[in-house]
């Protein structure tokens, strides 16, 4: 049976960028040219599907493609076709039919040599829920919005690479995975952040700790020690905040909340918020305090 790589190298590269470009769209073709000749061969339906997929023309592959599983459900190309069909819905944005499909070839097809294909586009569709053509082309911070996505990402990766750590795909899922640890962690960040605005310092405290006791190859470790730090001065907790100072410093002693001497600089302690003469002597009106928010990011512009 053909594996997908059967597309040629163009289809690889068409994968790499595939969120990056536009959904196929029937620019050259009529309604009636999409009507597939019944009578005609099942080879022919099955090349017919191809050049759209080879152009990009998505919702016509995906009507030649499921055509020809009808037509011919015990074919030669039917197979092929259902499995086309996933990178056929992904190619169109359809994330959740997509998911559908991997998922239908899988119950299907559980020892096909190419079903390590499906489970990784079943990660790739998950991460892409929740994205759109805008913010592919706009910069933001993937770890502000809703991560429900990416958590089944990493785990459609993480069932990948445990039946099929061999896969061509286990590459790609791999460092894919590395992205979205960090942006999960950072995540957490963003959470405690929110909760120190509305001073629930337990909760804060806990995102921390998630962060630094689970999360501990990724870019938000040294945030994560900070949250620690802020959260038990807040609380009261004087040597557990100490020990997290200490931490930090040793570790990260470049972060911005530390100064030269390695102390801990969060915004305000026990006492309350730490404000500045003009907000004293305007009793409060003017330049008034506000919550710690780390995000210590090298590099990265928000």
């Amino acid at each position: 049976m053909t594996k997908p790589v059967n597309f040629g190298g163009k289809w690889l590269i068409t994968l790499l960028i595939l969120s990056f470009g536009l959904s196929g769209c029937a620019l050259f073709e009529s309604d009636d040219e999409l009507e597939v000749d019944l009578n005609s061969g099942e080879q022919q339906m099955y090349r017919r599907a191809q050049r759209f997929l080879d152009t990009s023309n998505f919702d016509l592959a995906i009507s030649a493609l499921q055509q020809l599983e009808s037509r011919y459900p015990f074919g030669k190309y039917a197979e092929q076709a259902q499995l086309e069909l996933i990178y056929a819905h992904h190619g169109a944005y359809q994330s959740e039919a997509a998911i559908e499909a991997a998922d239908r070839f899988i119950r299907l097809h559980p020892q096909h040599p190419s079903v390590d294909y499906a489970y990784y586009m079943k990660g790739v569709s998950a991460y892409d829920m929740n994205e759109n053509f805008f913010s592919s082309l706009i910069p933001s911070d993937d770890s502000k919005r809703d991560v429900s996505g990416v958590r089944e990402a990493f785990d459609e990766f993480t069932q990948l690479l445990t039946r099929y750590p061999n896969s061509r795909y286990a590459q790609d899922a791999r460092a894919r995975m590395v992205y979205i640890r960090n942006m999960l962690a950072r995540h957490e960040i963003h959470v405690a952040n929110y909760y120190f605005k509305r001073g629930a310092y337990m909760a804060a405290l806990k995102r921390g700790q998630n962060v630094v006791e689970n999360m501990q190859e990724t870019t938000a470790v040294a945030d994560g020690l900070a949250v620690m730090a802020q959260a038990y001065i807040l609380l009261e907790m004087s040597e557990l905040a100490k020990d997290s100072v200490r931490v930090l410093c040793a570790n990260y002693p470049e972060h911005p909340n530390m100064d030269a001497e390695c102390n801990f600089k969060g915004g305000y302690d026990i006492e309350g918020f730490e404000r500045s003469w003009l907000n004293e002597a305007t009793f409060g009106l003017l330049d008034p305090p506000k919550a710690p928010q780390f995000d210590y990011r090298p590099g990265f512009e928000s």
